[in-house]
């Protein structure tokens, strides 16, 4: 069977054929012909080519479309692939996308973190630079607040020094004048021989000599050896010569005007050392080994404790078990209380707790004695600078006084030791020791012209009331010998 066949077959099986309708119509109205078998034959291969040629086309066709739809399915494969891929590529960009504003989001946090930490670190600096500021401002203030009580207290204390020095001055003045007044009456009155001679005196020989370089050179080589210093010599030399050179002048002229020299140098310097309404009023008092600091602090003490006040002494020289005994010993001899602390202790402690104690009993002087120094060991030096840090810690106007102790018989080597010491415990006035000695004391006019620092008093022995005020005339006097 063809396939066309097989195709009529199968399609059209069924009711209202169409193929029964073409009969119908073809019988309507048609005449009957014969046909030959040749005839039928060739319609018959006809029909069969024909209908093997719509199979064909229908096999072309069927395949076109397998062709079209395997096509379609490839191109939808491939469709779904790009599309696969596309989305593939959207979700990668995304990602890729996501990922930079993430690290982007992250970068900025940082960069913001990192200035805010900044930020804080300038407000803190700019904090602490403030409170810095403040701080020293305050420090500054308090330091101007003192200096200008300070300034204060002393130009009270100088106008009432300068007052009680004219008040003395015109004593001594009036004094002098009577005595010379009861000297000139005296001498005019004429003695038993005068009076049987008819009041004739005997004339006294006085030997004189002009004032010359010669003579000026030795003055000035002699108080040298008195160890008054080159340029202290010099200049009292020179000012002696003022006026006078060529004037014939005796021994005891040349004492006088030497005298008062002297004494004009010494004057300013003289002066007792302050009291202050401040309690305790903290002495600090140094100077180097062997000086007499122990003797003057005892001799110290008891005169502020005669005069009515109240004294306490810190043994600060706490290396020597000796020099604590030897202070225990003036104490009691003053009346006066001494601290102490165990040998070896550190000096500086010992004087913060002296302070304490000293307020608490509500003493009027505290007296801190110190080891001995050598003014070139700077070791030593830096423990007295320690001392003096310590208290102000305690009281920053403290020490109130600071005296160095100087021996009269080192010399002009006092002049070092003054510096040095002023340097590291601003020393604020001298007592001169061991003048009854070997002690040529013009080493105190060369203080006295270099430094200009104030002579509290000097010591003439070892005996408690042998420490005496500076009398400037006196040692004047004594120092050339003048009567």
């Amino acid at each position: 069977m063809s396939f066309f066949k097989k195709l009529k077959d199968r399609m059209f099986n069924s009711s209202s054929k169409i193929e029964e309708g073409l009969d119908a119509i073809v019988e309507d109205g048609g005449t009957a012909e014969a046909e030959s078998g040749e005839a039928e034959l060739a319609r018959q291969a006809e029909a069969e080519a024909a209908a093997a040629r719509q199979a064909q086309e229908a096999q072309a066709a069927a395949a076109r479309e397998l062709a079209e739809q395997e096509a379609a399915a490839r191109e939808a494969e491939a469709a779904a692939e790009a599309a696969k891929v596309e989305r593939e590529e959207a979700a990668r960009r995304h990602a890729e996308q996501l990922e930079a504003e993430a690290q982007e989001t992250a970068r900025l946090d940082a960069e913001s973190r990192a200035k805010a930490e900044q930020e804080a670190e300038e407000t803190a600096r700019k904090a602490a630079e403030a409170t810095e500021a403040a701080r020293l401002a305050r420090i500054e203030a308090e330091e101007q607040a003192r200096r200008e009580r300070e300034a204060e207290a002393e130009e009270r204390r100088r106008a009432e020094q300068a007052a009680a020095e004219a008040e003395t001055a015109r004593e001594a003045a009036a004094q002098a004048e009577a005595a010379k007044a009861a000297q000139e009456a005296e001498a005019a009155k004429p003695g038993l021989l005068g009076r049987l001679f008819g009041g004739r005196t005997a004339d006294k020989t006085v030997v004189r000599r002009a004032l010359d370089d010669a003579m000026l050179e030795s003055i000035e080589d002699l108080l040298i050896t008195a160890d008054m210093g080159v340029e202290t010599a010099m200049r009292v030399s020179a000012n002696l010569a003022e006026g006078r050179m060529g004037k014939k002048l005796s021994t005891a002229e040349l004492k006088s005007l030497l005298a008062s020299e002297v004494a004009r140098i010494m004057e300013p310097v003289a002066r007792p050392m302050p009291l202050y309404a401040k309690r305790p009023q903290v002495v600090l008092v140094v100077g180097v080994n062997g000086s007499g600091k122990t003797t003057t602090i005892g001799k110290l003490a008891s005169q502020f404790k005669a005069a009515g006040k109240s004294v306490v002494i810190a043994a600060g020289d706490t290396f020597r078990a000796a020099a604590v005994e030897q202070l225990q010993v003036w104490g009691e001899r003053a009346g006066v209380p001494v601290l102490t602390a165990p040998e070896g202790s550190d000096p500086a402690s010992l004087a913060f707790d002296a302070m304490t104690k000293a307020e608490q009993d509500g003493a009027d002087l505290l007296m801190i004695d110190t080891a001995g120094r050598l003014q070139n060991r700077q070791d030593l030096m830096e423990e007295l600078a320690k001392i003096v840090r310590v208290i102000r810690k305690k009281d920053p106007e403290a020490p109130h006084n600071t005296l160095l102790v100087l021996d009269a018989t080192t010399g002009q080597n006092a002049l070092s030791q003054v510096e040095i010491f002023q340097k590291i415990a601003d020393v604020s006035g001298l007592v001169m020791t061991k003048l009854d000695g070997t002690a040529k004391g013009g080493v105190l006019v060369a203080l006295a012209d270099r430094f200009g620092m104030p002579i509290h008093a000097i010591g003439l022995g070892e005996q408690i009331d042998d420490l005496a005020p500076f009398d400037p005339e006196e040692f004047a006097r004594a120092l050339t010998g003048l009567e």
